[in-house]
């Protein structure tokens, strides 16, 4: 072989050899690729595990309603032969509204007061007669029970006479008319509504995993379109069901609206301020690491970061408290996590609190 050839091919093997070396470096060396070996020091930062108090705010949609709305509609069918509110006005509890014609009622009345006063009458002599045992018992009872029955004939007319006026179930104001004076209504003919507006409730739901923090006299803040004000309202009443299609839970919280700034089917930007917990153990968001097998946190013990298993439950814009896996006074490495081994050396530069 030539001495040219030769060269050539000891060329060829010297930048192979130097490739191999270069490029194929074992992972031991390049420390960077796999995390910190054991034997180097992390500079990290902490944070100081410890109870303090949760606030939990809860952030939804809902929509006003009058606290009472009643559509008003007569009992039985006839002409309306009087109306006696004006749309948009106040009207009292028990305040005469509307009248339907009574005319023949009032008629069947009159014939039986005056059937009842003559059968009184008889009643009264055959009471006299009865005394000188000038009737039997049996004449005189027949009359007496005579005048029961008409008296509750007179009864169930009047009953009948009081289902031709209507009146207003309880304080509020009244709607639109939705009917004209001597026009024939029937028991599905709507007159007009009205609502309690001087206290008003909002309705809303959550996610069913805040079931176990939402409770009477919660406070709850919302804004409405047609207002820049925010209102505070109290929860009053929880339904005891969770909803199996949206996995949510319904609210209703009641506020008093003297102003009435607000108007009843308003939609309403709802923040829930749900009662506070005591003795809860939060960590900044960051320091948590998500896991097939679940969520794990580094902690500091004896200069070496430790990884340990925890369980979260509610979540704050900052933190997260820690149901399980941890203990008030530990050191949670809340930076350079992602490089961290177990048992890994490290240097806490800074503690947050």
């Amino acid at each position: 072989m030539k001495p040219k050839s030769i060269i050539i091919i000891l060329s060829i093997i010297i930048i192979i050899v130097v490739i191999k070396l270069v490029l194929l470096k074992p992972d031991n060396e390049n420390p960077t690729k796999k995390g910190l070996s054991k034997d180097q020091v992390a500079n990290v930062t902490g944070f100081v595990v410890h109870a303090q108090l949760l606030e939990n705010k809860i952030f939804s949609s809902g929509t006003v309603m009058a606290n009472e709305v009643v559509e008003l509609r007569p009992e039985v069918s006839g002409k309306l032969v009087s109306i006696r509110f004006k749309e948009g006005s106040y009207a009292r509890k028990g305040e005469l509204l509307a009248k339907i014609n009574d005319i023949d009622l009032q008629a069947q009345l009159k014939k039986a007061n005056l059937e009842l006063e003559l059968v009184s009458q008889k009643k009264d002599r055959l009471k006299g007669m009865l005394d000188i045992q000038g009737v039997s018992q049996e004449e005189y009872d027949g009359t007496a029970n005579q005048t029961l029955t008409i008296s509750a004939d007179i009864d169930y007319i009047k009953a009948q006479i009081a289902k031709t006026e209507i009146y207003a179930p309880f304080s509020g104001k009244i709607g639109l008319r939705q009917v004209s004076q001597g026009s024939y209504v029937t028991n599905a003919s709507v007159i007009a509504t009205i609502q309690q507006t001087g206290q008003l409730k909002i309705d809303f739901t959550v996610p069913e995993k805040y079931a176990a923090i939402v409770a009477l006299g919660d406070l709850v803040h919302f804004h409405v379109e047609n207002q820049a004000q925010e209102f505070t309202a109290k929860v009053y009443a929880i339904e005891p069901m969770i909803d199996q299609q949206t996995r949510n839970f319904s609210i209703r919280a009641v506020f008093s609206n003297p102003s009435t700034k607000v108007y009843p089917g308003s939609f309403a930007k709802v923040e829930l301020v749900a009662s506070k917990q005591l003795a809860s153990l939060m960590i900044p968001t960051e320091a948590v690491i998500p896991e097939l097998k679940g969520k794990k946190v580094f902690i500091s013990k004896d200069g070496k970061a430790k990884s340990v298993q925890v369980e979260t439950g509610t979540r704050t814009d900052k933190l997260i408290e820690i149901t399980s896996g941890l203990s008030e006074g530990d050191t949670v490495i809340t930076t350079g996590i992602m490089t961290l081994k177990p048992d890994a050396k490290i240097k806490i530069i800074k503690i947050n609190n």
